[in-house]
């Protein structure tokens, strides 16, 4: 097993996934400019700045990511080399926090966050909170859809660490 190849393909599959978090990002703005420019009602003025915000949030989220994972690649190859026992058990601490994360984060907190969402919408009848409920929803949901795919192949990534710790362990 090369488990270089392993992380390296994870990192770019990582590379390739996170602008989704961007093009998210793009629509939340692109729907801001038309709330602004086309809204006429209270309603519709009402979600210019929550999606400009969820907008403006996604594209810092999906940078950064980007970002960080572009650069793991080389890093990678440079660690491995270095010392491969220890790139492969930093790795699996890694993995192995990244998926408690999403075990909290995206598959409890973010769900329980939309639920609150949902409440209180139905519980006020402002544009305004109307709005940045519906507007929060729509992002979280966004999130769920690209960190699902996430989850799947940093799982399998940690299982290829864990079958790599064990024949180096050999």
């Amino acid at each position: 097993m090369d488990i270089l190849k392993a992380a390296t393909d994870w990192a770019k599959a990582e590379v390739f996934s996170t602008p989704f978090f961007m093009l998210f990002g793009m629509v939340f703005l692109v729907a801001s400019v038309g709330f602004w420019q086309l809204g006429k009602t209270d309603m519709a003025r009402a979600y210019i700045i929550p999606t400009l915000v969820a907008g403006s949030l996604l594209l810092i989220i999906g940078l950064g990511l980007f970002f960080t994972n572009k650069s793991r690649i080389t890093q990678f190859e440079k660690a491995y080399h270095t010392d491969a026992a220890a790139f492969v058990d930093a790795e699996l601490k890694r993995a192995e926090a990244t998926l408690k994360e999403y075990d909290t984060i995206v598959f409890t907190a973010i769900p329980i966050i939309i639920i609150a969402c949902a409440l209180v919408l139905l519980l006020v009848s402002s544009p305004i909170w109307r709005a940045s409920m519906i507007t929060t929803i729509a992002m979280l949901v966004s999130i769920l859809l690209v960190d699902g795919t996430a989850h799947a192949r940093i799982d399998g990534y940690n299982k290829q660490l864990q079958l790599a710790a064990k024949e180096m362990n050999k």
